[in-house]
């Protein structure tokens, strides 16, 4: 077996000696950062330990470290620095540095998250689409010492990372402290009719009624809306609540039928008022003027009488005779005759019709010539008196 002079040496033939590499390694470190560079004494000498360098080491793990102190703020986000666990700078997106622990850590806000929280009932797993009901958050008391099962949901945003961060020790705990005290409130100053028909009635007090809690414990949190999910009885008492609810929309039903079967008869009624309000004033009017045409006429008469009594009165009395027997049956009888003839006029009209009708009015102007001739000799014997 061939051997080796010396550690130094290498064989053409075999590997080199791992010893000698690393001794020549640290000696050339040793070089670089101001350390001896050894002799060949230390080469040869086979006893001296192998020596790292320790200052580059340390070195580089400085860097390494201070390099642990960089980190990065995204969009919508803030950065809040503590040093020994005190707040001291809060630091806008985008690359940052801070001094690394143990000295200062940094935690990251994001402050454009919408939150959302469920007061009365809890949504399942996701894809399931059911929701599971929280009896002790749900039940409230109402003005009218009702219960009713209300269910809503918060959403809310950061608006100071400092106090999101050390004035709450569970924000949601105390996001949902605070609604629940606002939703009760608002709840006990309302019946429970006005919220089973309103269902958003009292939403708008009650987010600004959370947010006045959560401003006055300094959470550093914006309530950006309050939807109700549902407002119904307690499930025991549901079934009734539904009938009156039924009763109630058949009443309301009933008011709109009555409305509109009033829209469509009062319309009417005011026209037949109107139409028969003229027709009074129309007959008023005829009535008024045909009292004072008689009236005139009275008087007219009442002077020519007052000129010749008898006369007027004898040409009263044949005028209405003249008018009663136009609108009466008569009965033509000639007294001068021998013999009593009677014609029943009325029958005979009825009887035979419209000839006979026209045939009996020659018959009894030519059956009473001297009735005619009187008539018209008393006229003209009354113009003859007016005229004197």
């Amino acid at each position: 077996m061939m051997k080796f002079p010396g550690f130094g040496q290498r064989n053409q033939e075999g590997p080199p000696d791992l010893d000698e590499v690393f001794r020549d390694l640290s000696q050339k470190m040793n070089r670089l950062f101001g350390g001896s560079g050894g002799g060949d004494n230390e080469r040869n000498s086979p006893s001296e330990g192998f020596s790292l360098p320790i200052m580059p080491i340390v070195a580089l793990i400085l860097l390494i470290w201070l390099a642990t102190g960089f980190y990065i703020v995204d969009q919508g986000s803030l950065g809040v620095e503590q040093r020994f666990g005190k707040y001291t700078q809060t630091t806008e997106s985008g690359p940052r540095w801070h001094w690394p622990y143990p000295f200062e850590t940094v935690t990251v806000v994001n402050m454009e998250q919408v939150r959302r929280l469920e007061v009365g009932y809890r949504s399942n797993a996701e894809g399931s689409g059911g929701k599971s009901r929280v009896p002790k958050e749900a039940l409230m008391l109402t003005e009218d010492e009702n219960i009713i099962d209300l269910q809503f949901a918060v959403q809310y945003k950061l608006k100071s990372a400092k106090d999101f961060l050390f004035n709450n020790r569970s924000t949601d705990e105390a996001v949902m402290a605070a609604a629940e005290t606002a939703i009760r409130e608002v709840v006990g100053k309302n019946k429970l009719d006005d919220l089973l028909q309103q269902k958003e009635k009292g939403m708008h007090d009650t987010q600004d009624r959370i947010q006045s809690i959560l401003d006055s414990y300094g959470a550093g949190v914006v309530i950006t809306s309050v939807s109700q999910q549902s407002a119904q009885p307690p499930e025991p008492v549901q079934e009734a609540f539904e009938d009156v609810n039924r009763a109630n929309q058949d009443y309301q039903r009933q008011i709109n039928e009555g409305q509109a079967y009033a829209n469509d008869v009062v319309p009417k009624a005011r026209g037949m008022a109107s139409r028969l309000a003229a027709e009074a004033a129309g007959y008023k009017l005829k009535v008024e003027n045909e009292a004072k045409g008689n009236a005139n006429r009275f008087d007219q008469i009442l002077t020519q009488y007052n000129k010749a009594p008898e006369v007027t009165r004898e040409r009263l009395y044949l005028e209405a005779q003249e008018q009663i027997l136009s609108n009466t049956s008569k009965v033509v009888v000639d007294q001068k005759g021998g013999s009593l003839l009677y014609l029943p006029l009325d029958k005979l009209m009825a009887a035979g019709g419209a000839g006979n009708a026209a045939n009996a009015p020659v018959a009894a102007a030519t059956t009473a010539p001297s009735a005619s001739n009187s008539a018209e000799s008393s006229r003209s014997l009354d113009r003859e008196r007016e005229t004197r």
